[in-house]
């Protein structure tokens, strides 16, 4: 089983880029689908978006599409989520998720690993 760590959050103000990091351990990264979810204050988690294991497969909520994107590099066990045009309604703690499964779920509960989070502000 992977374990994640993510980095890359910090205030940032709106219209400004940031790039998230989730560093996995374990030989078998290849295998997950993985996601990325967030939480904000007062809020229920929510889907953010999801790839597959070759990352040729892209899921990307509606509130995010067009602004975000996923990505992998299964050589170096990361998985990436580059967050531009940020809006002040993006702030949110944001998680990496892990799956041993063939399809990326859109559900928090359809992932069995998490990171621990890391936190993203905008500013307007």
């Amino acid at each position: 089983q992977v374990q994640l760590v993510e980095s890359g959050g910090g205030l940032v103000q709106a219209g400004g880029s940031l790039r998230l990091s989730c560093a996995a351990s374990g030989r078998t990264f290849s295998r997950y689908v993985m996601g990325w979810f967030r939480r904000a204050t007062g809020k229920e988690r929510e889907f953010v978006a999801a790839i597959s294991w070759s990352g040729v497969n892209t899921y990307y909520a509606d509130s995010v599409k067009g602004r975000f994107t996923i990505s992998r590099d299964n050589a170096k066990n990361t998985v990436y989520l580059q967050m531009n045009s940020l809006k002040p309604e993006d702030t949110a703690d944001y998680y990496c998720a892990a799956d041993p499964t063939i399809t990326p779920g859109l559900n928090d509960y359809e992932y069995d690993v998490w990171g621990q989070g890391t936190q993203v502000t905008v500013s307007s």
